[in-house]
């Protein structure tokens, strides 16, 4: 978790890393489902691969999207879960 994701619990929102080719519908539904949370919004962006190199040789690391969800009022998620 970032500072600034961490910053963001303040105002009922928390960020996720999801699959690429999931629509904020299925994020909703399945956010959810398993904290058991009523979600407002959901917002999402592809976070593109930054560029790194090892051994002398340059390639990118890989795409990702992240979903940031706001949460209705009085809902709340324990950051201290970690689902695979």
């Amino acid at each position: 978790m970032t500072e600034k994701s961490t910053n963001l619990t303040q105002y009922n929102q928390y960020s996720f890393i999801v699959s690429k080719d999931a629509y904020s519908n299925e994020i909703k539904q399945a956010i959810e489902k398993i904290f058991k949370v009523k979600v407002t919004k959901v917002n999402t962006s592809v976070m593109r691969g930054k560029l790194k190199s090892f051994k002398g040789n340059l390639g990118y690391k890989n795409d990702f999207k992240k979903a940031v969800v706001t949460l209705a009022e009085g809902n709340t998620i324990d950051s201290s879960l970690e689902i695979k």
